[in-house]
This record gives C-alpha cells, sequence and structure tokens, in this order.
C-alpha cells in the first residue's frame, strides 16, 4: 500500500506566492547585471594597451670599472683590523683607480696641532713610525691592484707639514718651499716614484673651482671640510654636484635635484682609524669604518656604494662575487 505524503511535504510542493516569485526574479536579474559587468571589465583588461617594460638583467658591459675610494687611515693609528678587511675587499674589486681620501699621515707629535696631554701612550708616537706606517700601506694598495691609477688627496693632518715649513722658515716662500720638498708629503711618500699623482690643498685641478678637489668622471673627489651630522648635507649644498669627500669619519649620504642636472649626492666614506683616540678620551666617537667604491660604467654614469666594516669584518663580503 503506497504511503501518502505528510501535511509538510505537501506544502513544500505548492507553488510558491507571487511576492516570492517576483524578489526571486529580482535577485536573478540582479546576478545577471553583476556577470555582465564582470564580463566587460574581464574584456577591458584583455584590451588595455598600458603594459610593464620588460628589462633585460643587468650585466656589467665591456667598459665598466670600478673606482674605489681608500679613506683616513691616520698613520700609526691606523685599525689594523678594518685596514684588513678593507684590502681584502680592494684586491677582489680589482678597480681602475683608487682615491687615497687624505689623513694617511697623522702628523701628530711635533706636527699635532692639539696635544692630549696626560697619556704616556700618546708619548710613543713618532713622525718616523707615522711614515713608515703610510708607506707600507701604499705598498699593499699597489701590491694588491699593480695596474690601478692612484690618486692621493692632500688631507688637513698632511697639510699640517706645509703650514710646519711656512713657521719654521719664517714665512719666507722658498726657504718654506725647500723644507716642504725635504720632509712634505710628497717626499716621505715616495709619490712620484710609485707614479702616485698628490692632489695640494692649496692648488686647482681638473679646472674645478674648488682647491684640492679633482674630477672622476661625473663626480668630483675631494678631502672634505664640514663636521658633524649634517656634513653631507653641508657638502652637497656648497658642490651642487655629486662629490666623494672624507674627514667627518662617518658613513653618510645626501641627495637632491635640480632642474638642470637632475639628481646629485654626497657620500662620505668613513674612515679605517682607531675608533677611540686618545684626545676623545671620556668622549665616544659616533664614527663609522668603512669605505666606498662605484661602478662606473662607460658612458661615466656610476653606482656609489658605501661598504660599512664593523668588528674588522667587511659587510661586503656575502656580495662580492656579484660585483666582480
Amino acid at each position: 500500500m503506497k504511503k501518502r505524503p505528510s501535511p509538510t511535504t505537501v506544502a513544500k510542493q505548492q507553488p510558491q506566492s507571487s511576492k516570492e516569485l517576483k524578489q526571486l526574479r529580482a535577485q536573478l536579474a540582479a546576478k545577471e547585471k553583476q556577470i555582465t559587468h564582470l564580463e566587460t571589465c574581464l574584456e577591458q583588461s584583455r584590451n588595455a594597451t598600458f603594459r610593464f617594460k620588460k628589462q633585460r638583467p643587468g650585466r656589467r658591459g665591456k667598459g665598466d670599472y670600478v673606482r674605489f675610494f681608500l679613506p683616513d687611515t691616520h698613520g700609526c693609528f691606523v685599525d689594523q683590523a678594518a685596514l684588513s678587511a678593507c684590502l681584502h675587499d680592494l684586491e677582489a674589486l680589482q678597480p681602475r683607480q683608487v682615491f687615497m681620501m687624505g689623513d694617511h699621515l697623522d702628523c701628530g707629535g711635533f706636527l699635532a696641532q692639539h696635544h692630549t696631554l696626560g697619556f704616556v701612550a700618546q708619548a710613543d708616537y713618532t713622525f718616523e713610525d707615522d711614515i713608515v706606517a703610510a708607506n707600507t700601506l701604499l705598498d699593499e694598495v699597489q701590491k694588491r691592484c699593480p695596474k690601478a691609477e692612484i690618486v692621493y688627496l692632500e688631507g688637513n693632518h698632511e697639510e699640517r707639514i706645509e703650514k710646519f715649513c711656512v713657521t719654521s722658515a719664517l714665512r719666507n716662500k722658498v726657504d718654506a718651499e725647500l723644507l716642504r720638498r725635504s720632509i712634505g708629503t710628497e717626499s716621505v711618500l715616495n709619490l712620484e716614484k710609485r707614479g702616485i699623482r698628490y692632489i695640494r690643498k692649496a692648488l686647482t685641478y681638473d679646472g674645478c673651482r674648488v682647491q684640492g678637489t679633482v674630477r672622476a668622471g661625473k663626480c668630483f673627489v675631494t678631502h672634505g671640510t664640514s663636521h658633524g651630522k649634517n656634513a653631507a648635507n653641508a657638502m652637497l649644498s656648497r658642490f651642487g654636484a655629486c662629490v666623494v669627500f672624507g674627514h667627518v669619519h662617518k658613513l653618510m649620504s645626501a641627495t637632491d635635484r635640480n632642474v638642470k642636472d637632475g639628481e646629485f649626492a654626497a657620500w662620505s666614506v668613513g674612515h679605517l682609524s682607531k675608533q677611540q683616540p686618545l684626545w676623545r678620551h671620556g668622549h665616544p666617537t659616533d664614527w663609522s669604518q668603512g669605505y666606498g667604491f662605484q661602478v662606473v660604467t662607460k658612458q661615466e654614469d656610476f653606482l656609489h656604494i658605501n661598504v660599512p666594516i664593523i668588528d674588522g669584518r667587511s659587510y661586503l663580503a656575502p656580495h662580492g662575487d656579484a660585483l666582480t
């Protein structure tokens, strides 16, 4: 005997009211409209004219080369571990140009402008030790990259020698120049014999209007004069062009842009001397050890990189193979 459906089942099978059917038709129409809109958007995106340009991975061109900036070492006050890390990278990069940024002779002792009194350790300094340290540095640089052109910029510490000569000669120009040729940086470091160009702070070079400054392609190189945390901004304002400098013992940079030249920047390349000299006793320095280098194209466009050295370790080391 066939089972009769329950009243509830019969009620569910009954046709819905006209009001409910109207609501369902309205919902269906809204969904169809949404689908039509999405189909239109999809078609428009497929026909869009804007495309991202694909660019080939960057590779070093045939005429590309490296330009290296070796910052202040301060003679016998050099930090041996930091210098060792820097020289390792120098050898790996094999630069075409090396700029010695100045203050590679500390010129302390009788040449010092400010004497640190009360420390026996300070009395160990001799100008002879200073000269030996700077000559050893130049020997290492020339041994590790024998084909590089080397430019040595006079720093404010090497400048003390010329001031000493002028004072000792009682401001007699001829005698002062004789003394300078005898004990000046070019003489004690054998720069002419080494084939190293020396840039004096008192003279102008390469058509530059600022003394002690040289042109390196689309960039200027100088020892520097500004101090403090805003030194890079000050140098940028003074030069109004790309400039690399030392002197402040800090890794820093500043950028700007103008209507004529577009973007330009100033870079300070740190230092390789001891982080806490005696004359800063009781005042911890905010210096940063490191150096700088540029990857330069045949057209003299360049990428500048400041490399920090922390606790005797260069932070280029993990990435150096990609640049050589």
